[in-house]
């Protein structure tokens, strides 16, 4: 480490910056209804969280690269005050299309900061301490699920909704002071020219890709002129990038880093369990509020167990690493991930709360590793000015996995969750009719306890049956992608954390 490098303070300022903006989006999740109500624009509501998405998305691969030829410290510090300023400016807005563009400026600085912090860290701590602190890194994601909606729901409701935003202000301050003052980079980057093509033909492609997502099925039809244009304009801007980063000196993705075993395997198993796992995370407090009538309205509180599960297995997975290849570690945990979803799909009606939760524990033992080993697993083996563009580009692709989870099973279970309406009620004889100002085209509906005491309980009992079903259904084409991730950890190369091999790097550096 560099002269003048305080690691603790440098670490907790990291970890203080991977909670703000980790848990940025779930935070606003649950006051989203309070702020629609009060600024209006419910035909907006999706732009508000989209708006962040892209921008985050979009900007890890670009600010990645940036830190690898500029300096991780400047662009670090950059993101930290872009949050700063897009969460000042999101607590004034006066209308719901202000807040997305507020909101957008936030993820650009979102987009800054979970990557390189994960790189600084890397580059900061010595060999033999990167496990136990990757897995500690890791956990904070779980912690920030957590704590999130908790937050968000207590501000609202005795505080103010702007206050989801202004928290962000002294949590950023802390976090730049210690890093600003406290972090001394010692490494030397070399400047390289800019992939503009490729940054330009990336961001273009989300923005594409994230609108079809978001507004097919809501504000449009997915076959509609629009949505087909979307995913068309995504076809070929994505194949504008690819060929950009081909012929680039120095592309923002790199896909020659892919010919690495290791890091291939790496993201595809972030991408596919980041959207077994979103699945499982959206359905399981949907189907405990539908189906068995909990009266925790808080996902942060009906998915506790889940979450204290991944924080034991990614604080675990990373003290593992010098001890075991990443290949054995991430192999049993997510076949737990497997069999986790797997159960998922046994859930009913009559199913217990103590079912439930067993399961849900299974599911976050079987994610959390993932959250600390394939964040060292892809960086490893990789020189100092490649470590930002490795770390970020598996971040970028673990939100384009979980971003795609939430949508195509959004629709399977949409879709399924209809048609056992449908025919449960053809098939009723009396009792089958819904009462009148109960709108099932949102099945969320009944989680409201004024909505239940209005439907009469024989046609409330159809509704809770389609709903499991439809849910359960999802949870079965969830074990997919959980299933692709546990292939590709068979597909791993057999190397782990050698602290020795990596000294003479790291010395020499610092």
């Amino acid at each position: 480490m560099a002269k003048g490098n305080n690691m603790s303070v440098i670490v907790a300022g990291l970890l203080l910056a991977i909670l703000m903006a980790s848990m940025d989006n779930t935070i606003v999740a649950t006051a989203m209804s309070t702020i629609v109500g009060e600024l209006g624009g419910v035909d907006k509501y999706v732009w508000v969280t989209s708006a962040y998405l892209v921008a985050e998305m979009a900007g890890m691969p670009i600010f990645g690269k940036l830190s690898d030829m500029y300096g991780r410290k400047r662009f670090f510090v950059f993101g930290i005050i872009v949050f700063m300023i897009g969460s000042a400016l999101c607590g004034t807005a006066d209308s719901i299309i202000q807040l997305s563009i507020y909101r957008a400026i936030q993820g650009i600085g979102g987009g800054a900061l979970v990557p390189i912090a994960f790189t600084i860290m890397f580059d900061v701590v010595p060999p033999e301490k990167r496990g136990k602190l990757g897995g500690l890194f890791g956990a904070v994601f779980g912690l920030s699920s957590i704590f999130g909606p908790l937050l968000g729901a207590y501000i609202t409701d005795y505080i103010n909704w702007p206050w989801i935003f202004y928290i962000n202000l002294p949590l950023g301050l802390i976090a730049f002071i210690m890093i600003a003052f406290f972090y001394k980079e010692s490494v030397e980057h070399s400047k390289q020219k800019i992939d503009y093509l490729g940054a330009f033909t990336l961001v273009a492609a989300i923005v594409c890709l994230m609108f079809a997502l978001e507004l097919g099925g809501k504000q449009y039809a997915w076959d509609s002129a629009m949505i087909i244009g979307l995913f068309a304009g995504f076809a070929v801007l994505l194949l504008a990038f690819i060929i950009a980063e081909n012929r680039a000196e120095e592309p923002i993705i790199s896909f020659s880093m892919f010919r690495k075993r290791l890091y291939a395997t790496s993201n595809a198993m972030a991408m596919f369990s980041g959207a077994a796992f979103i699945t499982a995370s959206i359905y399981i407090p949907f189907f405990i509020q539908g189906v068995l009538g909990g009266s925790a309205t808080n996902s942060g509180l009906v998915l506790l167990p889940m979450m204290l599960g991944s924080v034991v297995t990614a604080a675990g997975g990373g003290g593992m690493l010098t001890k075991f290849t990443y290949r054995s570690i991430m192999i049993p945990t997510l076949a737990l991930l497997v069999v986790g979803i797997a159960l998922l799909t046994t859930l009913g009606p009559d199913s217990s709360h103590f079912i439930v939760t067993i399961f849900m524990i299974l599911v976050g033992l079987g994610i959390g590793a993932s959250f600390s080993v394939l964040s060292n697993a892809a960086i490893h083996g990789f020189s100092t000015r490649q470590r930002g563009s490795a770390s970020a580009t598996l971040n970028f692709l673990r939100s384009l996995g979980m971003t795609i989870g939430i949508t195509v099973f959004g629709i399977i279970q949409s879709h399924s969750f209809m048609n056992k309406l449908t025919t449960g009620f053809a098939g009723s004889e009396g009792g089958g009719q819904l009462p009148e100002g109960v709108d099932l085209s949102d099945p969320r509906a009944i989680l409201t306890p004024a909505s239940r005491e209005l439907i009469p309980a024989p046609v409330l009992d159809k509704i809770k049956e389609a709903l499991s079903s439809s849910i359960v259904q999802t949870f079965a084409w969830a074990i997919i992608p959980s299933v692709l991730a546990l292939i590709a950890a068979f597909f791993m190369s057999r190397e782990k954390l050698d602290p020795a091999a990596e000294l003479g790097e790291y010395s020499s550096s610092h």
